[in-house]
């Protein structure tokens, strides 16, 4: 069952939910920020590490999971090696939000089921825009 803060006081539907997998405090704190300024979304957490977002993600499933490539411990690949093997993932929106952009790179995560793909440098707005539309059309 969600927390209070995945409700959505406007409609009465749920909120959308989203994970965020960043170690760099200064950018997750960054994403924070911006993402509370989204009707209708709920940041429901943010995990620093590999392991720390497996523990988050099993005890609070969401709609939508975005997370950095490079992390302190682990790395998001393997994250989505791991969430690709698992049906409960499937529907779980899976985003990139990385200064790792090659195209291999891009090849690899879609490989594991990413749709989208943002370079952290230039295209935040991007994201920004994209989890909008997402909580506008209920999508979560």
């Amino acid at each position: 069952m969600p927390g209070p803060d995945a409700l959505s006081l406007s409609s009465g539907r749920q909120a959308l939910k989203v994970m965020l997998v960043e170690d760099s405090h200064i950018i997750s704190d960054l994403i924070s920020e911006n993402l509370a300024r989204i009707p209708k979304l709920a940041l429901l957490g943010i995990a620093e590490t590999e392991s720390e977002a497996l523990t988050m993600l099993h005890a609070q499933p969401c709609d939508v999971l975005i997370l950095d490539i490079q992390l302190r411990q682990g790395n998001g690949i393997n994250l989505l090696r791991v969430l690709s093997g698992d049906p409960a993932y499937a529907q779980t929106v899976k985003i990139v939000l990385s200064n790792h952009v090659s195209g291999t790179y891009r090849r690899i995560c879609e490989q594991y089921g990413v749709q989208f793909f943002f370079d952290k440098t230039s295209e935040f707005p991007q994201l920004q825009r994209l989890l909008s539309r997402f909580s506008e059309s209920g999508i979560g």
